[in-house]
């Protein structure tokens, strides 16, 4: 979908195509772009057709290239969806500025273009297209830093869960959000490598003021890449211990498992060697005395199996402790 906006008074307004004030600048959004919008685009303002589907490429990288008539400029933009299975992960936005006019193209919703249209950024302006990327960059770095707290926040609350009941939903959900750290960390490199390249190259003319506008993004985008940094180290080394825990619990279960079958082994020897068809004590007698002294028999050997099996190791470390 394609809406067109211009400022009046400072405010962002959606316009209608046909009433576009030709002597002011214009942004058009474009977002859940149909192929029907990307012809259109193309033809309609000279756009690389690479260009196009590089932005709406959900895996492309943040770069900025130098079109024809335009500068072509792809960051990556936090987003958070509770619908899906990774809650949190990042979106490309293609910004291609003209002389009077911007377009920012995205294959999905995003927050940050929301609060563009709802003015929530205050002092943003159409008449420095530099200084707009660069808030845009910026509130993406803000966005960065307030989802970072809270997957830690979800991570903490998760980890405790897991300290009392080990399921498998936990489980997933804290991979969920390790996840969402790794796609985090991997787009703020790309964002940082995007400001140095602007910073070098000149590509996208920027004044003294937009200098230092930019400088404090560099800062921003280093404080959220080393807190993504940070949490997605703190959260692989908890699913680490949580794995050692698993293991720990499945061992000692095997241990208990085989205890038991190696009593039930002894007691099976037992009652197979009294049912050989041999001589044997209380074999001509009517009564259950034989059957009760097979039982005795069983029953001691069992609890004395056992005894040996459980404790038979700690005892044999206290003998050799005394001597």
């Amino acid at each position: 979908m394609i809406t067109y906006w211009q400022q009046e008074e400072g405010l962002f307004v959606k316009k209608d195509k046909n009433l576009i004030d030709k002597d002011k600048r214009l942004w058009i959004d474009a977002r859940n772009v149909t192929a029907k919008d990307m012809e259109f685009l193309k033809k309609e303002y000279n756009i690389d057709d690479d260009h196009i589907i590089d932005s709406l490429d959900p895996d492309e990288l943040s770069r900025v290239e130098q079109g024809d008539s335009y500068v072509l400029t792809i960051m990556r933009l936090p987003v958070y969806n509770p619908n899906v299975e990774v809650k949190y992960y990042t979106i490309p936005l293609g910004a291609i500025t003209f002389q009077n006019l911007i377009i920012t193209l995205c294959w999905t919703d995003c927050e940050i273009l929301h609060d563009i249209c709802k003015n929530r950024m205050k002092g943003l302006t159409l008449n420095d297209f530099p200084a707009l990327i660069t808030r845009i960059l910026s509130r993406a770095d803000l966005m960065f830093l307030r989802y970072l707290k809270e997957i830690n926040r979800r991570t903490n609350s998760i980890q405790q869960e897991l300290q009392e009941s080990i399921e498998n939903s936990e489980l997933i959900q804290l991979f969920n959000l390790e996840k969402s750290l790794m796609y985090f960390t991997s787009s703020l490199k790309s964002n940082q490598l995007l400001l140095e390249k602007i910073r070098k190259t000149k590509i996208i003319k920027f004044d003294e003021e937009d200098q230092d506008s930019l400088e404090d993004v560099e800062i921003d985008n280093r404080q959220a890449m080393e807190m993504a940094n940070t949490y997605s180290a703190i959260t692989s080394g908890t699913m680490d211990a949580f794995a050692s825990v698993i293991s720990n619990n499945m061992n000692i279960v095997m241990k208990q498992l085989t205890v038991f079958s190696i009593v039930l082994m002894v007691i099976s020897f037992i009652t197979s060697f009294w049912g050989m068809n041999i001589h044997l004590p209380w074999n001509e007698s009517n009564s259950w005395i034989g059957f009760i002294m097979i039982g005795i028999i069983c029953f001691t050997t069992a609890i004395l199996t056992f005894f040996l099996l459980t404790k038979g190791s700690k005892i044999l470390k206290f003998i050799k402790r005394k001597r």
